[in-house]
C-alpha cells in the first residue's frame, strides 16, 4: 500500500479514534445538571442508532427528541432525576402539573452547563486517546515522536473536538427538530392540551415521580419545539379512516373539544359491509351529528354493496355537518376551513368486489378528479381512502391523505392514516398462537395544524390501544415538523391580467377567523 495512503488512513483513524474516546469519557463521568426541581446525568452516545437525537429514558416510558441536522451529531442520553423537596411541594394543595414545569431560563442554563459539561469531558478523552497514539508510537518506533508528528497529533485532536462540537451545535436547534415522541404513560403528554380530561387529575394519583415526568416531559417540548410550531393555527383538522361501524364517537367528540379541532377529516370505511342499517344500528351517524364540527369524508372499500350503492352517502348527505367531497357521479366538493382547502374523491371499489388489482383500479377515479380540478390551484389537503388513489396524483404541494391499510404510515407528503378505533369489532383482532390471547390492532389518529400560509404546521400522532377491551392505554405520542412533510411550495399565483399592466395576484392567507366555504366542481363526463 503506498505511503501517502498509509498516512492518511493512520490521521483518520487517529480523528476517529479521538472522537471515540471523547464520546467514552462522557459515558465514564457524565456530566450533572439541576434545575430548581430536577437533576440529570448527561452523556453521549456511541450507538449509530442514536445518532442526531436526544433521549430521556425512563420506567414510564421514552423521552425522543429526533433532529434533522446537516451533518450527524452524537447520540445525546439524558437520565432524569426527582429532587427529594419535590414530596414536600406534591403535599401542597393545588399543585399542578405546569406549576413543577422548568421555566425557560431554568432550561436555558442547564443546557449551558450541560454543553460546557460535555465538552470539557469530550475534550478529555479524546486528548488521552491522542495522547495514548502517541506513547504507543513512541514504544513502537523507540524513540521520541517527532515535532511534526505531535503537530499532526495536536490537529487530529482539534479537528475530532471541532467537527464533533459542531455537528452538536449546528444539528441540536429547535428549528432542525424533526419530531417529538413520547412513549408508555408519558405518551398521554400532548404540546398543548390533555387528549382526554383529567389526565393531570390520574396523575395525582398516581406518584409523585409520575407526576414530574409528565411535567418535565412537556417543559422540553415547549423548549424544543420548532419555531413554526409557534406561529398562529389558521386550522386544526382531525384525520380519521376506518371507523368500520365503530361508535367511538363520544371519545372522538372530546378530541374535539380538547383539542379545538375545526374540523374531520375521515378517509373512509366508515362501516364493515357496505350497508346504511349497520351505520343506523351501531350509532354512527348519529355520533357525527353531535361532532358539532365539519366532518369531511370520503367513500372506502367497505361502504358501498356495489359500484352505483350510494344509500350510505344519501344518508350522510342529510346530516347537516357532513361534507362529502365526492357527493354524487357528477361532481366535486372543494370544501375551504379557515382557508385550508380539502379536495377528494371517493374509492370506486365496495364490499365484496374481488379484491384483484386495486391499485389499477384507483387510476380511473384519480384521472377523472384531476381534469375536473387541472384549472384550480391544488388543493392543500387531498383526501382518498386508498394508498394507490393519492399515489396516482401528482402533488408535490400540500399533503395527501389516505386510510385503508389500517396503520399510520408517513412518506414524503403523504400521510397515512390508522384506524381510529383498532378496525372495529369485526376485524380488530389478529390471529394469535395457540393458547394465547387475542391482540387487538393499535388505534390512532392524527391533528394536522395548518399556519396562516396556509401550508403544514405540524402533524401530531396518536396511538393508543384496547379501548374494545375496555383498558385504554397509549403506545406514543409523535410530534412532527409539518415542514419535513410538505416540503414543496404551493404553485407562484397566476398574476391578473397580461403585460405590463398585469397585477400580481397576492399570496393566499388562511386564518382561524375565516368561515367555512364550500364549492362545487363539475366532473368530467365518463
Amino acid at each position: 500500500m503506498p505511503l501517502p495512503l498509509l498516512r492518511t488512513g493512520g490521521i483518520l483513524a487517529l480523528v476517529l479514534g479521538s472522537i471515540l474516546g471523547g464520546v467514552a469519557a462522557t459515558t465514564l463521568f457524565p456530566t450533572s445538571v439541576d434545575t430548581l426541581n430536577y437533576g440529570a446525568d448527561l452523556r453521549l452516545s456511541a450507538n449509530p442508532a442514536d445518532l442526531g437525537t436526544i433521549q430521556s429514558p425512563t420506567v414510564f416510558g421514552d423521552i425522543h427528541l429526533d433532529f434533522a441536522g446537516p451533518v450527524p451529531a452524537p447520540g445525546v442520553i439524558a437520565e432524569v432525576q426527582v429532587k427529594e423537596h419535590i414530596t414536600d411541594l406534591l403535599a401542597r394543595p393545588n399543585i399542578s402539573i405546569s406549576s413543577l414545569q422548568p421555566g425557560p431560563l431554568e432550561l436555558e442554563r442547564a443546557a449551558r452547563d450541560a454543553g460546557i459539561g460535555l465538552a470539557l469531558r469530550f475534550a478529555g478523552g479524546a486528548l488521552a486517546v491522542t495522547l495514548l497514539a502517541l506513547a504507543a508510537y513512541a514504544a513502537w518506533a523507540r524513540r521520541r515522536p517527532r515535532a511534526s508528528r505531535l503537530g499532526v497529533a495536536a490537529a487530529c485532536w482539534v479537528v475530532a473536538c471541532a467537527v464533533t462540537f459542531a455537528s452538536i451545535g449546528l444539528g441540536y436547534r429547535p428549528e432542525r427538530l424533526d419530531r417529538f415522541t413520547t412513549t408508555g404513560i408519558l405518551g398521554a403528554v400532548q404540546r398543548n392540551a390533555d387528549l382526554l380530561a383529567g389526565v393531570e387529575t390520574r396523575a395525582e394519583q398516581t406518584t409523585p415521580y409520575l407526576k414530574n415526568l409528565l411535567a418535565l416531559s412537556a417543559a422540553l417540548q415547549d423548549k424544543y419545539s420548532p419555531q413554526v410550531l409557534g406561529k398562529p393555527v389558521a386550522a386544526r383538522l382531525l384525520l380519521v379512516s376506518d371507523i368500520h361501524g365503530a361508535n367511538q364517537y363520544p371519545l372522538m367528540k372530546t378530541i374535539v373539544a380538547e383539542e379545538d379541532v375545526d374540523a374531520v377529516i375521515d378517509a373512509g370505511d366508515l362501516v364493515n359491509f357496505g350497508t346504511l342499517a349497520e351505520a343506523q344500528a351501531a350509532g354512527v351517524l348519529d355520533g357525527i351529528r353531535s361532532l358539532g364540527v365539519p366532518y369531511v369524508f370520503v367513500k372506502g372499500n367497505h361502504d358501498a354493496r356495489a359500484s352505483s350503492d350510494i344509500e350510505l352517502l344519501r344518508a350522510l348527505a342529510k346530516i347537516p355537518n357532513v361534507v362529502l367531497l365526492e357527493p354524487d357521479d357528477d361532481s366535486y366538493t372543494v370544501q375551504s376551513i379557515g382557508g385550508v382547502r380539502i379536495a377528494g374523491f371517493n374509492d370506486p371499489r365496495w364490499f365484496g368486489d374481488d379484491n384483484r388489482d386495486n391499485a389499477a383500479k384507483q387510476k380511473a377515479p384519480a384521472a377523472r378528479f384531476a381534469a375536473a380540478m387541472q384549472d384550480l390551484a391544488p388543493p392543500d389537503v387531498l383526501v382518498a381512502h386508498e394508498p394507490g388513489a393519492v399515489d396516482a396524483i401528482d402533488q408535490k404541494s400540500g399533503v395527501k391523505v389516505h386510510g385503508h391499510m389500517h396503520v399510520d404510515q408517513l412518506e414524503g407528503n403523504t400521510i397515512g392514516v390508522g384506524t381510529f378505533t383498532g378496525g372495529g369489532a369485526f376485524s380488530h383482532f389478529l390471529q394469535a398462537a395457540k393458547d394465547e390471547e387475542l391482540t387487538g390492532q393499535p388505534s390512532a389518529f392524527d391533528i394536522a395544524a395548518f399556519g396562516e400560509d396556509c401550508r403544514l404546521n405540524s402533524l401530531t400522532r396518536y396511538q393508543f390501544r384496547n379501548v374494545i377491551e375496555g383498558r385504554p392505554a397509549y403506545d406514543d405520542v409523535t410530534l412532527i415538523n409539518g415542514s419535513r412533510i410538505e416540503s414543496t411550495l404551493p404553485p407562484v399565483p397566476t398574476p391578473v391580467g397580461t403585460g405590463p399592466t398585469s397585477t400580481p395576484t397576492a399570496p393566499r392567507t388562511c386564518s382561524a377567523d375565516l368561515p367555512p366555504t364550500t364549492e362545487r366542481v363539475a366532473a368530467p363526463p365518463r
